[in-house]
Parts: C-alpha cells; structure tokens; sequence
C-alpha cells in the first residue's frame, strides 16, 4: 500500500514508517521540522528512512491548505496515520495558537483530503489527555471525556468528534488511538525520560513534579507501533451494538473507533527514576515541585477493545523499556 505518515520526523511517527517501510509498503512521509525541540534529532531519524527506497519525503505543514491538497491529489494514498500535532500539554498553556493551527487547522486539512480523495482509512493520534478530570482508573473509552484540563486535550478531543463527523457524512473510516506516555529509543527530548537521563548524566538535579505522588502508565514505542499497524490494516466499521437513544462514547453507527493504547501497568514516578538509574548505574538528585497546571496525577489504560478489534495489548516491562532508551541514548550521543 503507499501510506502517508504524517510527522515522520517526529518520535511515534518515525518509528511506524519504519515498519511500514520494513514490511514492504511505500510511505509518504510528511514534517514540517519545526524547533519545539532539537531539529538535528528530527534530521537524524528521517536519515534513517531515507536510505529505503519505499519511502519519499515531504516538508510540509499541515495547516498548510493548499500544499496538503496538492500532495492529496498527487500521492492519493490508500491509507494515512495521522501523527504530525503539537505536542505537550504544559507547552500549551503558553502557546495555545499553535496547537489551534497544527490540531486543529491541520486535522481538518486532513480530514478534507481523506474526502476528496477516497482514502480507505484513516488513523490518527488521540492522548490519554483526553479523560481529563476523570478519576475512576482505568481509563475506558465508555467513560465520558468533557471535563479536558488543558489545551492539548482540548483539541485531541476535538479530533475525535470531527473524525466522527466525516465518518458519519461521508463513510469515511477513522479510527482514533489515544496513546499512554510512550517512551522509548528516539524519544522526544521533552519527555521525562530524556530529560531525566540528561540530567542525571550531566550530575543536574531532576524536576519531580507534584512531589513525587505521579502515575503514568509508560507504554513502550514497540507496543505503539504493533498497536497502530495493526490498527491500520483493519480499517473501522460501524458498531451493531450503537443505540442512539443510549449513545456510548466508545461506538457508532458510522465507521468510527477509538481504542486506548497503553501498557496497563501504572507505574509511580518514583519506580520509573529507579529504573533510569539503574540502567544509567547513577543516583538522582530530585527536587521536588508542586503540580503542574494542565496535569494529571494518574493515568492508566483499559485496553479491552484494542485487545477485541485487533487481537494486541502492549506489555514491554518498564525496566525492559528504559533500558534500552538509555543503551540508545548512550550510543547515540557517544556517551
């Protein structure tokens, strides 16, 4: 199939054009290499999918109206996995424009192509975000989601209803996966893993936010990227279970999903800094903050309907995961 990636420069999107690439389907894959974070790593990771020869890149953004119609109409790919967003939920505090052009400007360019062009299926990235207030863990896609307490999670439900909406009007199949604090080799620099172990390799102190009392449910890349190819090859289809006058948040009668992806096993901040200095053989010095406006304190995965549709639940060990993060980061800045 020839499948546009969209952020192939970025850290999930890299490594699912990977294994496209690996499993014989020519990717388009699209960046605009924006500087939210060190653009040498982005450089780095599309060098590596530009030695196959299945593979072609596109510097675009994807707010970019024109420029996405024109690779639309002159790539028409079968398939899309939408991952180009600005990311992060503290950056958007800050920079709340940004994430209206990228999340939401951009969605919709990419939702019109998908239209325009009889496109079989798309797959988009949602967040973990996205539930918010809740606090009855885990997360499921039958709970409700309209209490988002920041930006970020703001458009990526918005996402989620605009994709319902084209897979409603036009039979368009979208499925949305909202993914768990993927970590990982090649992982963004301003994750907690990245910035922990250069931290602690460079002997600084590590902010620990919310004093320590966190809970992530860390999904390894690995994981995502089985999730999302699996997800990709099995496009949505509309639930015979749906009941309009009892809608659940997690079916419809249009060929529309969402599915949480995450490893179902919360892990607390604290055993996940244990892990980095034990990969790294060092001791953190932590300073200790207050939470964060935008965060959460805890998040887990119910991965039941993943598991249903497609026959897959993540379940890389967080020690398995950060230490081969940290084998890699090692090798690749030479340390």
């Amino acid at each position: 199939m020839t499948i546009l990636v969209t952020g192939a420069a970025g850290f999930i999107g890299f490594h699912v054009a990977l294994r496209l690439l690996d499993r014989g389907d020519t990717v388009v894959g699209l960046d605009n290499l924006n500087d939210y974070y060190d653009v040498s790593l982005k450089e780095a990771r599309l060098a590596r999918l530009t030695s196959h020869a299945g593979f072609r890149f596109a510097k675009l953004d994807v707010a970019d109206q024109e420029g996405m119609a024109r690779l639309f109409a002159a790539e028409r790919p079968q398939r899309i996995v939408h991952l180009a967003a600005q990311a992060g939920v503290r950056y958007s505090i800050a920079n709340p424009h940004a994430y209206v052009d990228s999340n939401l400007v951009g969605f919709t360019n990419i939702l019109e192509g998908c239209r325009h062009t009889g496109v079989e299926h798309l797959v988009y990235a949602s967040s973990s975000s996205v539930y918010g207030g809740n606090t009855r863990l885990p997360f499921s896609e039958h709970d409700n989601i309209d209490h988002p307490v920041s930006l970020y999670a703001a458009t990526k439900k918005a996402n989620e209803l605009m994709a319902h909406t084209y897979s409603h009007l036009f039979r368009l199949p979208t499925t949305g996966l909202r993914f768990f604090t993927v970590y990982g080799p090649w992982g963004r620099p301003d994750m907690a893993l990245f910035l922990f172990t250069r931290a602690i390799l460079e002997g600084r102190p590590i902010d620990v936010f919310n004093h320590g009392n966190m809970v992530r449910d860390f999904t390894y890349i690995d994981d995502i990227v089985e999730g999302v190819v699996r997800v990709v090859d099995r496009p949505a289809e509309p639930s015979a279970d749906f009941d309009p006058a009892r809608p659940d948040p997690a079916t419809s009668n249009a060929p529309y999903h969402v599915f949480n992806i995450g490893n179902s096993q919360p892990t607390p901040l604290a055993e996940y800094i244990e892990a980095i200095e034990d990969a790294l053989g060092r001791k953190a010095e932590r300073n200790y903050l207050p939470m964060q406006p935008g965060d959460v304190p805890a998040t887990s995965a119910n991965t039941d309907e993943l598991n249903a549709w497609v026959g897959f639940k993540p379940a890389t060990p967080v020690r398995v995961g950060v230490r081969r993060f940290v084998e890699w980061y090692r090798e690749f800045y030479g340390l």
